[in-house]
């Protein structure tokens, strides 16, 4: 059976429980062992942040924010698998409709607002998986913790999930929670930074092992922003930026009739952004440390042009629902080597 005509099916269903029967859907498959059979990874392993990644594409946060279906996921061919955002708290997240398809732009515009389980619940599931390559947690606060006080959220889930994670995530970037993108700037971030590393210090003499820091951050910053947070991750020694998350710019998609839906949109139209925000970052930090490219990559040729742009490694999300587990390897393959 093709994905094209699975996916006329689930997309006759709102798009939150399309996810959820997508999910089930291949949960069965890699119980009954038909992933493996059906798919193949595509072995060309990337080296990064002290941690070998088996191909470099992976799954971008928020497909599985509460860890469910890690070894599904990870049967599909992906060089590594990021869960989350994760919050100190389990919350609802927004009120329903809050997740829009576009399929005429390939996109989707979300204003999910963090709706998890909690960061216990969470590593709960990775506990129960049996996957062993690697995995990113990322992490981010309450909707109602104030932003004056967002750093003992990161801090308290930072404590929690380091012993699990591979990679740790800090989400400052996602325009669904009030005034978190405010945290990507000036004292905030740089408060925020410091507070992280310090801690990052102390987890890893304690428990023997280092785990890097990646920061998530917008496609909505002007050039001059850009160089301002580059300069603060070099300063307070982070060891990857994540480029980038989705975005409020509506120019996309202009005409039609999701436009004006609160949320930010993913997919095709954030494409070329995305990628000149890769390439910005790429001519500040001057390879001091890795990007990973992320937004709008629907096929192998935007993510090679995110791999030429400066990236390292590349995450799907928005491409992998409109093309499904095939856009794994098309992309892995197209970037194979050309680092």
């Amino acid at each position: 059976m093709s994905y094209t005509y699975l996916q006329s099916l689930l997309f006759r269903f709102q798009p939150e429980t399309a996810h959820s029967l997508s999910m089930l859907g291949l949960d069965l498959g890699e119980l009954s062992g038909l992933s493996q059979l059906l798919l193949k990874r595509v072995d060309a392993p990337v080296q990064m942040m002290g941690l070998e990644f088996p191909n470099a594409v992976g799954l971008a946060a928020g497909l599985d924010k509460n860890a469910e279906h890690i070894d599904a996921l990870a049967a599909l061919g992906f060089g590594f698998i990021e869960v989350g955002t994760v919050t100190p708290r389990p919350q609802p997240g927004n009120p329903k409709p809050r997740m829009f398809r576009i399929p005429e732009h390939r996109a989707i515009i979300n204003r999910m607002g963090f709706n998890n389980k909690g960061v216990d619940y969470l590593l709960r599931q990775v506990d129960n998986s049996r996957y062993q390559g690697v995995l990113g947690i990322n992490i981010g606060k309450n909707f109602d913790t104030p932003v004056e006080r967002a750093n003992d959220d990161y801090l308290l889930c930072l404590r929690k999930v380091y012993s699990r994670a591979s990679y740790v995530t800090i989400n400052v970037s996602s325009p669904n929670t009030p005034g978190l993108r405010s945290l990507q700037f000036g004292e905030s971030l740089n408060s925020l930074l410091a507070v992280l590393k310090q801690e990052q210090a102390k987890l890893a003499d304690y428990y023997g092992r280092y785990v890097p820091l990646a920061v998530k951050i917008a496609p909505d910053m002007n050039q001059q922003e850009i160089v301002l947070v580059g300069q603060a991750l070099i300063k307070y020694g982070m060891d990857a930026v994540i480029a980038t998350n989705t975005t409020l710019e509506r120019t996309g998609i202009k005409g039609s009739a999701l436009a004006e839906e609160a949320g930010g949109l993913s997919g095709a139209p954030l494409r070329q952004r995305s990628t000149e925000v890769v390439a910005s970052l790429a001519k500040v930090l001057e390879g001091r440390l890795p990007i990973i490219g992320v937004g709008g990559i629907c096929d192998g040729a935007g993510a090679r042009e995110k791999i030429e742009a400066g990236a390292s490694l590349v995450q799907l999300y928005s491409g992998f629902i409109y093309r499904g587990p095939q856009l794994i390897g098309e992309a892995a393959s197209a970037v194979a080597g050309i680092r």
